[in-house]
């Protein structure tokens, strides 16, 4: 079965909505932008028609590829103090002149709704309360929906950034899966996927997954987003893998809806 991660999404901020027009207090959030990349400013503002269809304040910062490490980091101090921001985003990549990690950790931890601020971080380790990075909380989400319980399956995780990787490992392992994390020196990388009740793939390499190295009936959730000639795709051989898997998320329509409705959520969770 294919899982839609568009409806799921969806559902999610239908929900939010009507949790939003019951607040006393309308939740704020902040879009910070550095140059001129395509992605970027489609991604933005996708985050901030969203927030308007929600009713959720929004205040877009476009500034400069020029602008210095702390243009950004003095224009974040800022929002951090102002009472109607309850969430501050920063849109990656940045000029290539900035520090990502700087200008992150300058983020109020309370504001930090992309759960990327070491203190987050420290906390999902833990085990403790915290703001959930929104990619992989997504994909928790969506296997969670298949009604197939996480405990006891054996997880297979390609790629360990940050950003999803890791992050959605240590979720995996929360919920008591047994976790392997594969990258680009685990060889032979078959040998891994194939026994993966649950696969998910973050490289950012297109076709990466092949329907051989799928096990019978798992659930693979691809998070791969690659720019091809041939319109977007992600790491996995979705038309032969869907015919062996379980349950497959599409790209797009999968991962990408999920992580917006995470951020959007993780701003309501701030009031």
């Amino acid at each position: 079965m294919i899982i839609d991660g568009t409806a799921i999404a969806e559902k999610i901020t239908e929900d939010l909505k009507k949790q939003i027009s019951e607040l006393k207090t309308k939740p704020g959030l902040a879009g910070i932008i550095v140059g001129d990349d395509p992605g970027s400013k489609i991604y933005i503002n996708i985050k901030e028609k969203k927030c308007k269809e929600l009713g959720i304040y929004f205040e877009k910062h476009e500034l400069a590829a020029d602008s210095t490490e702390e243009n950004v980091i003095e224009l974040i101090q800022k929002l951090n103090t102002k009472k109607e921001i309850h969430g501050i985003l920063v849109q990656i990549p940045l000029p290539e002149h900035i520090n990502k990690e700087n200008v992150i950790n300058t983020i109020a931890t309370e504001k930090d709704v992309d759960g990327l601020h070491p203190v987050n971080m420290g906390k999902l380790v833990r085990q403790e309360k915290g703001i959930v990075p929104c990619t992989p909380k997504g994909c928790i989400k969506l296997i969670e929906s298949t009604g197939i319980k996480i405990s006891g399956k054996n997880a297979v995780v390609v790629g360990r950034s940050n950003l999803v990787g890791r992050p959605v490992a240590i979720l995996l392992q929360h919920a008591n899966a047994t976790v392997t994390v594969c990258h680009s020196k685990t060889q032979p990388l078959i040998d891994y996927t194939k026994q993966a009740d649950i696969l998910v793939v973050a490289v950012g390499k297109p076709g990466l997954i092949t329907a051989d190295m799928v096990k019978e009936d798992a659930i693979v959730i691809d998070v791969g987003i690659n720019r091809t000639e041939n319109g977007l795709v992600g790491d996995v051989d979705f038309e032969n893998v869907k015919k062996k898997a379980g349950f497959i998320t599409p790209v797009p329509g999968g991962v990408g809806p999920m992580t917006v409705a995470m951020l959007l959520e993780n701003v309501v969770e701030r009031i």
